[in-house]
């Protein structure tokens, strides 16, 4: 019986050799955030002129465009789709080489039912353990979901990739992988954007309405870094983590003493998530760190999963939000931004978890191209968004002026709490446009800047 380090010789291949496995109108899998393959990537690219109708799925792209994108504007050879957009991906999009895959975050795995399956998948992972095993390091998600429904499964072993211990899901035996190629790109730290005073208000509105025991979920972004570096700051006691991303402001939290997970109902003790973006501090703080737990997307977005624990807080952002309540995390118009991520799988967990609280924070205004103030609080939608939240799921909305919990409210009472939450410079308008859609009655109280402002 051969040892592993020689079946892993065996199924050593460069790049190059790799990708001419690879054939016109097949699909391919590249990973997703870190885990996204490169150097397969630039090698398929040099086969543009080889190959047609190759279709390639991948989500939130880090790691600089695609190779493949690049060397085909005219799609002609590849078309690139993706799970999540990055500012990559909405680049990419905004010239047509990047199309929106839109999704359940927590259901991913069980859409390979309806979809085509892989020809190829490839993925970036840590070198082979002792026993044989690659690890996905920063992109649990759902890449042992993927690699198995694959035909042909190649890893792209990077020596900067973390190992991270998981649940589960969080590796590949070499006996399941075709094979290898290595590589040796270093990873790209997300760079921790300061934080607007607007963030800053909004994030201390959030603080007091998070208790000792809470269960923590943080998005991306400049807000939920502050508002995780505050908490670190703060006397708050005994919280956990069950969270889709993990980013900075957990190992600051972690570091100060307020994260233990002791309270924690399933996985005590654990920082659990699905992938993780932020510095080299946060690359190295979880690296065979046992107090770290990946899962599968699957395990971490399943609100009746999260609702284990109690006292789930979940912050997440938006875009827009109209005076139904409705959310628009995703896209502005048909221009597409983001991606529904884990927005909806954690408000429904929160708001099933004893005591749970689910917040979505956005700044009342925003300054268009032409240098005019604009309210996020709109009357309807811009026509072409997306609504990510529905207005009977959102359950806290927060800007700098406030927060209110929508659960219960009629229209005309939503109404009525979201104006208080919109600049005053808009706060006229928007009751006239309350009036005109019959979302506004005689005993609705004009906000002030005073009303609306804790």
């Amino acid at each position: 019986m051969r040892t592993y380090m020689e079946e892993y010789k065996s199924k050593l291949l460069t790049a190059d050799e790799a990708v001419k496995l690879i054939k016109s109108d097949t699909w391919i899998d590249y990973g997703t955030f870190m885990g996204q393959v490169v150097e397969l990537d630039k090698a398929l690219a040099k086969r543009k002129d080889e190959l047609r109708n190759v279709r390639i799925r991948s989500a939130a792209r880090v790691m600089g465009p695609p190779a493949v994108c690049m060397a085909d504007p005219t799609k002609e050879h590849f078309i690139y789709n993706s799970g999540h957009f990055t500012v990559i991906d909405r680049r990419l999009g905004d010239y047509g080489l990047d199309y929106y895959i839109p999704l359940l975050f927590r259901d991913i795995e069980s859409y390979y039912q309806y979809v085509e399956h892989p020809d190829v998948a490839m993925i970036a992972v840590s070198p082979m353990d002792k026993h044989g095993f690659f690890n996905f390091g920063l992109n649990n998600v759902y890449s042992y979901a993927t690699l198995k429904k694959a035909q042909t499964v190649i890893v792209e072993v990077n020596p900067h990739m973390p190992y991270v211990y998981g649940g589960h899901g969080e590796c590949i035996h070499i006996s399941e992988v075709n094979y290898i190629v290595e590589a040796n790109w270093p990873l790209l730290p997300i760079p921790d954007l300061p934080p607007s005073d607007v963030d800053k208000k909004i994030a201390e509105l959030i603080l007091p309405h998070i208790e000792d025991g809470s269960c923590i979920q943080l998005g991306i972004g400049a807000l939920p870094n502050f508002l995780g570096k505050i908490i670190a700051e703060s006397d708050l006691k005994d919280l956990g983590v069950h969270s889709e991303m993990l980013c900075d402001s957990f190992v600051d939290m972690y570091e100060s003493g307020r994260i233990t997970g002791r309270r924690k109902n399933i996985d005590k003790g654990k920082m659990v998530f699905t992938f993780a973006l932020g510095s080299q501090k946060l690359y190295e703080f979880i690296d065979h760190n046992p107090v770290v737990a990946s899962y599968p997307v699957a395990y971490t977005n399943t609100p009746h999963i999260i609702a284990q624990n109690d006292k789930v807080v979940s912050i997440n952002n938006a875009l827009e939000v109209d005076l139904f309540g409705q959310v628009a995390a995703e896209s502005s118009g048909p221009r597409h931004i983001s991606g529904t991520g884990g927005q909806v799988d954690f408000i429904e967990g929160a708001a099933l978890s004893r005591g749970g609280k689910a917040f979505i924070a956005l700044q009342s205004t925003y300054t268009d191209k032409n240098g005019e103030l604009k309210s996020r609080i709109r009357p309807t939608l811009e026509p072409g968004t997306i609504v990510t939240t529905t207005r009977s799921t959102v359950m806290y909305l927060v800007t700098e002026y406030g927060v209110t919990c929508l659960r219960g409210m009629s229209t005309w009472e939503r109404a009525e709490a979201l104006i208080n939450l919109a600049h005053p410079k808009f706060r006229e308008e928007l009751i006239r446009e309350a009036q005109r859609m019959n979302v506004w009655t005689p005993s609705n109280k004009r906000p002030t800047v005073a009303q609306a402002a804790i």
